[in-house]
């Protein structure tokens, strides 16, 4: 055998050896995530996308069972899921964990706060928003991987909300948390529910409206089939949903593995806020064109309910985590120019 081909044979039997050790080595991670979102939202298909990207960038290292319009457990038992052992993540969001710590109103969402998912994700990212919410789901056994926020919600109704003042005994679908308290406050009486239970409340009369999602996702869902009023721009309400992982499925993980995670979810904040974009444009001239009204208020109206909202804060926030929360909201909201 001449040198060459010798040295050829060697390289090749150290390349398999390289490969077969590799393989042998090759870390998996298999995680159960719950989303509230249907799959053929524009939402649940942005959790698909998410689901793919990182089991791809880990090359098939990370697998994943993923659970729609909350398949397992409802959407407000997710948390409790994931933190137990029963799923792995949890894909909802902490507003529906409000009842548990007021704190999680602060990171789930912010009424009467921010005006663009870029400023919200901007103090989870870059103003001490990261930093603030750590411990509070390290409280309770959960680490938070990140948010995608869609931006502005847009009420879903069966007479125009068009001011403040159309607020006025109208029964509506809420999630729970401060919400609530901001809501009766200006004479509405929301009721709260699961996110999967509107459409069967709205086509028969239970409530009159709904909080549900943003426009394109309600479409989605199908409420103007059975409404024909809706707000756009949306305002009240802008939730950020997260993806939160038990914390000792996560800590277990291969660090290349986490980092996956947390960057992939970035490019999902930044992928939904400007499909929203897109989508919310579409969704309003569609809308339109079957007849749905859609009313955008004043900046006079705006105001009110930004004025309103914000003094419920300090009355719901509760807990020194609530607190904390809250002083950092208001901080970063007076550098951006929105505190009332």
């Amino acid at each position: 055998m001449t040198l060459i081909k010798k040295a050829a044979t060697a390289a090749a039997v150290a390349a398999l050896a390289a490969s077969t050790a590799f393989t042998a080595s090759a870390e998996t991670t298999k995680l159960r995530i719950q989303t509230h979102y249907a799959p053929e939202t524009v939402s649940g298909k942005l959790a698909a996308q998410y689901m793919q990207d990182i089991q791809d960038m880990s090359n098939g290292e990370i697998e994943v069972e993923m659970f729609y319009s909350s398949s397992v457990v409802k959407s407000v038992e997710t948390f409790d899921a994931a933190s137990t052992g029963i799923l792995d993540c949890d894909m909802t969001g902490g507003g529906y964990q409000t009842g548990k710590n007021s704190a999680f109103q602060f990171v789930g969402d912010i009424m009467g706060g921010y005006d663009t998912p870029y400023q919200q994700l901007s103090w989870l990212y870059f103003g001490g928003g990261k930093e603030a919410a750590a411990p509070l789901y390290n409280k309770y056994g959960m680490e938070l991987i990140g948010w995608w926020v869609y931006g502005q919600e847009s009420f879903a109704s069966s007479k125009p909300i068009a001011s403040v003042e159309d607020f006025k005994d109208w029964k509506f679908r809420s999630p729970p948390g401060m919400q609530t308290i901001i809501f009766e406050k200006l004479g509405a009486s929301p009721i709260v529910m699961d996110f999967t239970e509107i459409f069967t409340a709205l086509e028969t009369g239970i409530i009159d409206g709904a909080d549900a999602s943003g426009l394109a996702n309600n479409v989605g869902l199908g409420l103007y089939d059975i409404v024909k009023h809706a707000n756009f721009p949306g305002f009240h309400s802008m939730p950020s949903d997260h993806l939160a992982c038990n914390k000792a499925v996560f800590d277990a993980m291969p660090a290349h593995h986490q980092k996956i995670m947390k960057v992939a979810m970035e490019a999902l904040a930044l992928r939904t806020a400007l499909t929203f974009e897109k989508k919310n444009a579409e969704a309003a001239a569609q809308l339109r064109e079957q007849g749905v009204t859609l009313s955008q208020w004043s900046t006079e109206e705006l105001n009110k309910f930004r004025a309103a909202a914000q003094s419920a804060w300090a009355e719901f926030a509760d807990t020194p985590e609530a607190k904390a929360l809250v002083d950092s909201h208001l901080a970063y909201l007076d550098q951006l120019g929105l505190k009332q």
